[in-house]
């Protein structure tokens, strides 16, 4: 294999939901240069390709179990939290276990399944655009809500959240559409967080601080009980 080989294989696709960005990002860098703004236009062309970057699509591998709860986006874990679940989300109105994925402007934006499952529900919540870090941001901020429905029975949730950068988080199903874990579901432009709802007591497999990969890391498995893992930095 050569050196270009490898570079390619390394290079992710970019979404189709990204084409019309770049598009519009690489438009402007030529105007910019057509009209004699050269410093400017090589600004034009760093933003263009850092827009192509994070519509970046990468193919994933995700772990088989079907009690395991595996990440729908990258990011950072960002708190794991003993939550009453919102009232957007089919569940019971009692305490869940939440796991919040904060995504920054560099992570892969594409959110996949965390289960096998059914679309039990999916509700759109209009609100403000809060920082996604901030606790009040589940119950503010303009978002996505998921219900997920097990084939063995259950359901989890799962919530997209927009925040200060991000204005729209785009869908790529439907309620009652059936998906496999790791199955793309839809995207938040420019910067955001996804929570994840598990019923309290399941066994939670990552800690706060962590980075996890949307469809390879393992959250939570469903069919364990216990306390979240302790960690240190190191």
């Amino acid at each position: 294999m050569t050196i270009i080989d490898s570079i390619r294989g390394g290079l992710a696709p970019v979404h189709r939901e990204g084409w019309r960005f770049v598009a519009i990002f690489a438009a402007i860098t030529l105007l910019l240069y057509w009209f004699g703004l050269g410093f400017l236009a090589a600004i034009g062309l760093i933003a263009t390709a850092w827009c192509a970057y994070f519509f970046r699509d990468p193919e994933r591998v995700t772990p088989l179990g079907e009690m395991l709860v595996v990440s729908p986006a990258d990011g950072r874990i960002s708190a794991i939290e003993t939550v009453v679940s919102p009232p957007e989300l089919d569940l019971p109105r009692e305490n869940h276990t939440r796991i919040s994925v904060f995504m920054n402007v560099f992570d892969v934006h594409v959110n996949r399944s965390p289960i096998d499952a059914r679309i039990a529900k999916l509700a759109y919540v209009p609100g403000v655009f809060l920082n996604a870090e901030l606790d009040k941001a589940s119950e503010d901020n303009e978002r996505q809500a998921l219900t997920l429905e097990r084939d063995g029975g259950g359901r989890i949730g799962v919530v997209q959240i927009a925040g200060l950068v991000a204005r729209r988080i785009v869908a790529f199903v439907r309620e009652g559409d059936r998906l496999q874990a790791g199955q793309r579901f839809g995207l938040i432009r420019f910067g955001s967080r996804v929570d994840v709802y598990v019923p309290a007591g399941t066994a939670v497999l990552v800690s706060t601080g962590q980075r996890a990969i949307a469809g390879e890391t393992v959250l939570a498995d469903l069919a364990g009980g216990g306390s979240p893992r302790a960690a240190r930095k190191s």
